[in-house]
């Protein structure tokens, strides 16, 4: 049963708060003015606080900062009347969760106390799940393209702004976004994240604002959207660009104004949210093509990231590889088992268009595939010859340089053929050879011309 402590000098107000929570369930204690009301705090430590602003002796605000200097897990609501407002809005940057006015209204008052304890429950849940990951969890790779792309996390995190992450599917903007949090001044507060092409376009507004109690027929309860739970904390819309364009329209309001109206509300609620955005999409050429809003465009990219592929920080592979090697073995209670360097050089040249993703999941089948200590590239002998550019194949399939320089010619010319229509004369010239040396080549190497009626 969750504990409610209110500091309130009018009397007749607690008497009507005490007699509305407990019917709702709750346990409550009360205190007329803010030193005992502290002292209340200390002795047995409330989930929620319901603190008046005016008070003698020791007004709301003092109190507050007492509060979170004992503990500042408990969610702290302001009382205000309606002259002091303003100064309800203020004391949410001092740590309070939300306000209500006086006179009450009933049903918003349970609803922010609801809306406090799931917030609270949130926040409980992060901090589990950064004790099971670590503190010292950081993006892999030593390559020059991640140690810029960690340069710009660092300096983007210090700032409120906002940031689009952009890179192709796999490359790890889901990681990125939970650094730029870790490293922010909201890291003890919810980290939310919301995947947009996951969510069919008639419910991503209920998901991100929520409803109030009775707007849903099978679902009559209350529900938070993503933006409530993450109050004073990080949103992360992933894949920003699969929002359909009423969405777009809404979120472009919210972020303007930093309010949100559930869905069946005709009252908004004020948020303190950080916005992060990803997509894997050109953004731009989807403005054009009118699937995306120019002005919310401008609105989210105050920073751009790109994550880099795994091809453009080849060097980072065998960390990924020693990384997911311990990770997969420890997950699945194996021995200790090693990647030959053979295997670590193979799979450092293959294309990876599923990107760090794609490895991973190829780490794990060949580990579990794997009747040894050592892991040998024999086991990818199912991989896709897809993933490996033309070098790649002959680098890791000739046997001797006289061979591999036969074959990369035959890819060079084949190349240059192409480029020029498969046109001999003009292929020669550009190789700057002779035309019968080039077709003793072609001939050598057994490469097949197209038709006159084949080539376009």
């Amino acid at each position: 049963m969750n504990k409610i402590l209110i500091i309130e000098d009018d009397k007749a107000i607690v008497d009507i708060l005490k007699m509305i929570l407990e019917q709702d369930g709750y346990r409550t204690d009360h205190a007329f003015n803010g030193p005992t009301g502290i002292q209340k705090f200390k002795d047995n430590t409330p989930d929620v606080v319901l603190l008046d602003i005016k008070m003698p002796r020791m007004d709301g605000i003092e109190v507050l900062q007492e509060i979170k200097k004992i503990n500042d897990k408990p969610i702290v609501i302001m009382i205000s009347g309606h002259g002091n407002i303003e100064t309800a809005v203020q004391t949410t940057k001092l740590g309070a969760y939300d306000f209500i006015s006086k006179p009450f209204d009933v049903d918003r008052l349970r609803l922010t106390i609801q809306n406090g304890l799931n917030y609270k429950k949130l926040l409980s849940e992060n901090e589990s799940m950064r004790a099971m990951m670590g503190s010292d969890e950081e993006l892999i790779g030593k390559s020059e393209a991640m140690r810029r792309l960690k340069e710009l996390i660092k300096k983007v995190s210090a700032s409120t702004s906002r940031v689009l992450i952009t890179g192709e599917n796999g490359t790890g903007k889901e990681l990125v976004a939970k650094e730029i949090h870790r490293l922010s001044d909201r890291k003890d507060s919810p980290y939310i994240q919301i995947n947009c092409a996951a969510i069919p376009n008639d419910l991503i507004e209920l998901e991100l604002f929520g409803n109030v109690e009775g707007y849903l027929q099978y679902s009559p309860d209350k529900r938070a959207g993503k933006f409530e739970l993450a109050n004073g904390g990080t949103l992360f819309l992933d894949e920003i660009a699969d929002l359909n364009l009423n969405a777009q329209t809404k979120l472009l309001t919210v972020l303007s104004e930093n309010r949100i109206q559930p869905l069946g509300s005709n009252e908004s609620i004020y948020v303190d949210v950080r916005i992060l955005a990803s997509t894997n999409h050109d953004l731009l050429a989807l403005i054009e093509e009118g699937k995306f809003r120019e002005d919310l465009y401008h609105r989210i990219n105050v920073f751009t990231l790109n994550v880099p592929s795994l091809r453009e920080r080849r060097e980072d592979i065998p960390l990924f590889i020693e990384y997911f090697t311990e990770q997969i073995c420890k997950l699945n209670n194996l021995g200790k088992k090693k990647f030959t360097p053979v295997t670590i050089e193979y799979l450092s040249s293959m294309l990876w268009p599923g990107n760090v993703r794609q490895l991973r999941n190829t780490v794990e089948r060949m580990i579990i595939l794997s009747e040894s200590e050592t892991v040998d590239k024999e086991l990818l002998k199912e991989e896709s010859p897809r993933f490996l550019t033309d070098l790649d194949k002959v680098i890791n399939s000739a046997s001797s340089l006289h061979e591999f320089q036969d074959m990369s010619e035959k890819i060079f010319i084949e190349k240059k053929l192409a480029e020029n229509n498969w046109n001999i004369s003009k292929t020669a010239e550009i190789l700057n050879i002779q035309r019968s040396h080039l077709y003793t080549k072609i001939k050598q190497y057994g490469i097949e011309i197209p038709s006159k009626e084949d080539i376009k």
